[in-house]
């Protein structure tokens, strides 16, 4: 038995998903022809209240493409320390945005409305031109934690006083909405503009999905080109969106109930220092000696994790684990002496 906890990103399509995206209507993307495309992206708009939507191939992608059209080169983006666009999109708010960033040291990767008004530059030839705020919610840094919608309220009150947009890399959005009880249309509300992963906990193969007012996602298509992201027949992959935004959001429950049964074992171990608080499906818990030792006593027993620092390992649940898997890892948890 493999059991698989590196990340969310290892899953493979179901059958049934496999058969959606075989039987898929395609055309030519780049022409604005493929017509399953055409049928994600005005489903994602509609399901966050949004005007419009572009298919990407990656999060990474999506993400760069917002940073992109909402700043200009000398601009400074606000966001944590920990957050994905910095931590691990290659320096792209650099290298294709030419702007700089702003870190803030927030909590388990939430920032708060004050932290934000007080990183705002002034009105100074000295100093860059604050433009953008990223959050990221869940915060994979943060052990898939999440922000309270007041915060994020809070959070927009401060952009639109100061004239900044607020963009939200929601690559695992899903799970913060499952396990909040939250709707999409309240986070389309909020943000200027949303990047949502299909190929984390959703389960796709690939893709990402930026929704975001009509100007901007216009804007956004030109950008996606100048990057290399025109994609020609990609209905057959977003057919696998098409299918997961119907059939793989509820069910991301059992990945969080799945996360929160680990955690209860990794508690009890005497390797574990700290577990950051479950909320969602990622695990981040700190060892009393070398991570990479865990790793590999874990590898033994067929469960795959990764080191994420040097006294940290991270568990991601995901929907290609299974009950027995779970119990699987509890009991080689168990066994670690």
């Amino acid at each position: 038995m493999i059991v698989d906890l590196r990340s969310d990103t290892v899953t493979r399509p179901t059958p049934a998903m496999l058969d959606a995206m075989m039987q898929a209507s395609v055309g030519d993307d780049v022409f604005g022809e493929d017509p399953t495309v055409n049928k994600l992206e005005a489903m994602a708009a509609a399901l966050f209240g949004m005007e419009a939507a572009l298919y990407c191939p990656t999060g990474t992608m999506s993400n760069q493409i917002a940073i992109k059209v909402h700043t200009q080169p000398g601009d400074e983006v606000i966001c944590d320390r920990t957050a994905h666009v910095y931590q691990y999109e290659g320096g792209g708010i650099a290298f294709n945005a030419g702007a700089q960033v702003k870190l803030l040291d927030g909590a388990n990767g939430r920032i708060t409305a004050q932290q934000v008004a007080d990183g705002i530059n002034p009105d100074d030839v000295h100093k860059a031109h604050t433009s953008l705020v990223c959050l990221e919610n869940t915060v994979n840094r943060g052990g898939g934690s999440c922000y309270d919608l007041a915060a994020i309220r809070a959070i927009r009150q401060v952009c639109d006083e100061r004239d900044l947009k607020l963009h939200l890399d929601g690559a695992r959005l899903f799970n913060a909405l499952v396990a909040r009880g939250e709707s999409p249309r309240q986070y389309g509300a909020l943000f200027h503009s949303i990047s949502i992963c299909l190929n984390k906990g959703l389960g796709c193969p690939i893709g990402s999905i930026l929704i975001g007012p009509a100007a901007f996602i216009k804007r956004a298509r030109r950008i996606r080109k100048v990057f290399g992201g025109g994609m020609r027949q990609a209905g057959y992959m977003a057919a696998s969106g098409v299918y997961a935004l119907e059939h793989h959001v509820e069910r991301l429950a059992i990945d969080h109930g799945h996360a929160r049964t680990i955690a209860q074992a990794l508690e009890k171990a005497p390797f574990t220092a700290s577990v950051l608080p479950v909320e969602t499906n990622i695990i981040i818990f700190e060892v009393n000696r070398p991570p990479a030792d865990i790793v590999a006593l874990l590898k033994q027993q067929g469960i795959l994790a990764i080191a994420i620092s040097p006294t940290q390992i991270r568990f991601v649940l995901h929907l290609d684990v299974s009950k027995e898997m779970v119990e699987h890892v509890v009991k080689t948890i168990g066994l670690i002496g």
